[in-house]
């Protein structure tokens, strides 16, 4: 495994697969050797590269995840997933969600950058924030979004098996304001954009 400062692997779900963190391009990649997302130009650069095996029998692939930012304060590195099968893998703020059996079955979140992440286990969610938002994962694709909740960056300060609570920057304001999000429905009430339905 690389340095932690640079890369992170997440092992918080129960999962099927293994992984290794590349400190570098293998000289001889592997005749497995999946690309995300495949239109980029020049994917190598930065990017996220692992060794990863679904079942011992079967020969560990190789996958190239292309980096969004060179921000390292971004999340980046390797999150298990609600659903046993599948990986997050977040390099420089992308984050690509795969099918670790079928490597081609993949999707990417829509927050670019995502800004923090973390897993709530009791309630089978992988989280995700953007600057103004916050976007669930759960064992069978997205579970909820929330609407606005800052206009522009938010801070998730404590968190608990039932809600999470932070503060997102209003606009008309000018100040932080707290809001509080339902792990089991994403409603929330505060942010910058009020309440949610």
């Amino acid at each position: 495994m690389t340095s932690e400062k640079l890369h992170r692997a997440d092992r918080t779900f129960p999962h099927d697969w293994q992984v290794e963190i590349l400190e570098s391009a293998p000289v001889i990649a592997p005749e497995r050797h999946y690309i995300y997302p495949q239109a980029v130009e020049e994917v190598e650069r930065g990017a996220l590269q692992i060794y990863f095996q679904w079942r011992p029998e079967v020969e560990r692939a190789m996958a190239t995840f292309a980096l969004g930012y060179a921000d390292p304060s971004l999340p980046h590195g390797i999150w298990s997933c609600p659903n046993p099968r599948q990986m997050c893998a977040i390099a420089g703020g992308y984050a690509y969600v795969v099918d670790v059996d079928r490597p081609d079955m993949w999707m990417q979140i829509p927050y670019r950058p995502v800004t923090w992440l973390a897993a709530a286990p009791n309630q089978k969610l992988l989280l995700f924030a953007s600057f103004h938002s916050l976007w669930a994962l759960g064992v069978e694709g997205k579970a909820w979004e929330t609407g606005r909740l800052s206009w522009e960056g938010l801070r998730v300060t404590a968190m608990d098996d039932l809600q999470v609570h932070g503060f997102g920057w209003d606009l008309e304001t000018d100040l932080e304001v707290p809001f509080t999000v339902d792990l089991a429905t994403g409603h929330h009430t505060g942010g910058a954009g009020g309440s949610s339905a």
